[in-house]
């Protein structure tokens, strides 16, 4: 009963992000159909809550609001009355769209965009490849390609930028305490479910602040559609009457001021490096291996990965594993051990269960293979555990901060988790079972990077930890997706079995990393 409760879900997404990415229409109209959100808890003390990279003892700009008996903000609340009875049926359709929630819309929008821009160039008429160039983002192959690694930074930076900014925003709403409009006159409406949370700075507009910033950088070709999507969730915030305009310009300035400090993480990371260049990509093809045979260290000559895309691909993003993580201070700190020699009797064995299922799999394991590929096109493995974050965020219908804080941990998580996996995977330099054994066909589309470890077993079974964590009457059913997303993988003779028993330990050590973060963060207390 579980594995198809899964695989029905999981095709609603596939679908939804499909439908985002295929069409032009307004993602407004397009949302996912969830219930307007009512917290169960309104985490008010949010404001002492850890941080990942801003500080909560500075102002960042903001400065005191008017007094709320004031000319000038009297004549603020006249304006949301004055909006609020000329409402248009747009509007209306915005408030019910980013009435859900706005962390969650952001996350959504996030998703849409990596399916979107998950593809991978083509080849040049030389037979060469050309690489997206962020300083020229509009020319052909278009920045970014959207790749597995490049999609778990984008959702872990655009995750942390929001929680950060409203544990700040908290910590100032706290301080200031100026009631929401609808509290301040009588005569303003009520359009979206309240928390009586004070709205100097607007925790809506400090979301759409800081995630339009942030986002900006990674989708530069997109600029002009963020910044309608950040206007249009500000608009419903003061026509809803839960800010002022005032309320919403000092969140701007928090949200603008907090995006700046994790963009300077994102612009110092390493990313720049990751891809490399021909004469390194030579450099790792062409090393000695070194394997541990009876207890001695020795070099042996082993099969090495190989691209076996038409032409040859350049290796996908082979430096990745240097980027700077969250949670450990080198990727070569949470390496795990070498796999079996390729000759090994282990090894042997695998790669005939390879050969087996790539011949003879049953329907049901090929619908398996198919409902886990999260491949080119896609929101990646890391964006489908974002989907599946989405559902029970909803479901026990969490604050902005805690859904916030939700997304962060599990993108810091998944994003590590990509680190740790490509130092593996370009440190071994593992080949793949169809290049072990030519008889092999996989069932879905072959990877361009190393077997050992798997992705798809890295990212779910960190996500699963980590949501097993937030979400403890889940955690049960959430190993169990991480291990059908895992085995999908040998299924469809993508991998062997060693490289996803393997990736589901590392996934689980990264996993347990954020754990030991979350359970100090204050939270939960």
């Amino acid at each position: 009963m579980l594995r198809n409760k899964i695989i029905i879900s999981a095709l609603a997404f596939g679908f939804i992000v499909s439908f985002f990415s295929s069409c032009n229409k307004d993602i407004t109209q397009s949302g996912t159909q969830y219930t307007v959100l009512n917290p169960t808890k309104t985490d008010a003390l949010a404001g002492n809550w850890k941080t990942v990279i801003a500080d909560t003892a500075q102002m960042y700009g903001v400065t005191a609001p008017t007094l709320v008996s004031s000319l000038d903000y009297r004549a603020e609340l006249d304006a949301i009355k004055t909006a609020q009875s000329n409402i248009t049926t747009d509007e209306q359709t915005a408030i019910n769209y980013w009435g859900v929630g706005n962390t969650l819309r952001w996350n959504e929008i996030m998703r849409a965009l990596v399916s979107k821009y998950n593809l991978a160039p083509a080849p040049n008429a030389d037979n060469s490849y050309s690489f997206p160039d962020q300083t020229n983002p509009f020319a052909y192959p278009q920045f970014p390609f959207c790749n597995p690694p490049y999609a778990a930074r984008s959702y872990a930076y655009s995750s942390v930028v929001i929680y950060d900014a409203l544990v700040v925003c908290a910590k100032m709403q706290q301080q200031f305490k100026r009631p929401a409009p609808y509290a301040n006159d009588a005569g303003i409406k009520k359009l979206l479910p309240t928390t009586n949370l004070p709205s100097y700075p607007s925790t809506e507009a400090v979301i759409a602040t800081a995630s339009v910033e942030l986002m900006k950088f990674l989708f530069p070709t997109e600029i002009d559609f963020l910044n309608a999507k950040a206007a249009e969730a500000k608009d419903v915030a003061f026509v809803s009457g839960l800010a002022t305009k005032s309320d919403i310009a000092a969140a701007e300035t928090l949200g603008k001021a907090v995006a700046a400090l994790v963009l300077a993480r994102a612009k110092t990371d390493g990313m720049k490096n990751a891809i490399g260049n021909a004469s390194l990509w030579d450099s790792l093809a062409n090393r000695s291996v070194v394997r541990t045979v009876n207890n001695a260290e020795t070099t042996v000559k082993e099969p090495m990965w190989l691209s076996l895309d038409f032409p040859q691909r350049p290796p996908m993003l082979p430096f990745f594993g240097n980027v700077k993580a969250w949670s450990f201070a080198k990727a070569a700190d949470v390496r795990i051990a070498a796999p079996p020699l390729a000759s090994s009797d282990i090894i042997q064995t695998q790669l005939a269960e390879s050969l087996n299922f790539s011949q003879n799999a049953t329907r049901e394991q090929i619908a398996i293979v198919h409902f886990w590929a999260d491949g080119l096109g896609t929101y990646s493995p890391p964006g489908h555990w974002n989907a599946i974050a989405a559902d029970l965020i909803q479901a026990a219908q969490l604050s902005e901060v805690r859904t916030a804080r939700t997304y962060a941990l599990l993108n810091m998580a998944m994003m590590d988790a990509a680190i740790s996996c490509w130092d593996i995977k370009y440190y071994f330099y593992y080949p793949r079972p169809s290049a072990l054994d030519p008889r092999i066909k996989t069932l879905t589309g072959l990877p361009n990077f190393p077997g050992y470890t798997s992705g798809h077993s890295t990212f779910s079974n960190a996500a699963a930890t980590v949501l097993g964590y937030v979400f403890p009457n889940s955690a049960v059913d959430l190993k169990a997706q991480a291990e059908q997303a895992s085995t999908s993988r040998i299924y469809g003779a993508i991998h062997l079995r060693i490289d996803c028993e393997v990736g589901l330990q590392s996934g689980a050590k990264i996993g347990n990393l954020l754990v030991t973060r979350a359970k100090s963060d204050g939270a939960d207390q």
